[in-house]
């Protein structure tokens, strides 16, 4: 499945990227993105993204000239109080955004199908239909 590439910004010789691909290269990608696995079932390929712990409210998806973006945006809180003195004996914050992005080479972008179930975020793709150059005779007068 050529078509439909992992799309990421190619950077060199960058400052303010340098930072970035060190923090990158010693934190690693964990908790930065999410597993995707794509399938090409023939007339269209099916991507499935994990995102467990998300609400459907918090994921969005959409298309902008010619790339497929999936995005996710989770905000956890935890407060424990005591219930005599009213004080915090424990508070827990946790903040997450992912982002992926994919190319849409050879995909019907107006049919993309999106359904989210038990973590997994399911994108149906339609493959482009070819076009088939038309024949048509000219009458000479």
């Amino acid at each position: 499945m050529f078509e439909m590439m992992p799309f990421e910004w190619n950077h060199t010789n960058d400052l303010l990227n340098s930072f970035a691909d060190f923090e990158r290269n010693f934190f690693g990608s964990a908790g930065r993105s999410f597993s995707t696995d794509i399938k090409d079932t023939g007339k269209e390929y099916v991507l499935e993204a994990e995102l467990p712990g998300f609400k459907k409210e918090d994921i969005h998806v959409e298309v902008q000239d010619g790339v497929l973006t999936i995005s996710a945006k989770h905000e956890e809180k935890q407060d424990e109080q005591d219930e005599k003195s009213g004080k915090y004996v424990r508070r827990e914050r946790r903040y997450g955004s992912y982002q992926r992005s994919f190319t849409l080479d050879g995909v019907d972008p107006k049919s993309i199908q999106a359904a989210y179930e038990n973590g997994v975020l399911k994108l149906t793709l339609p493959k482009e239909q070819p076009t088939v150059p038309e024949t048509h005779r000219i009458e000479i007068k």
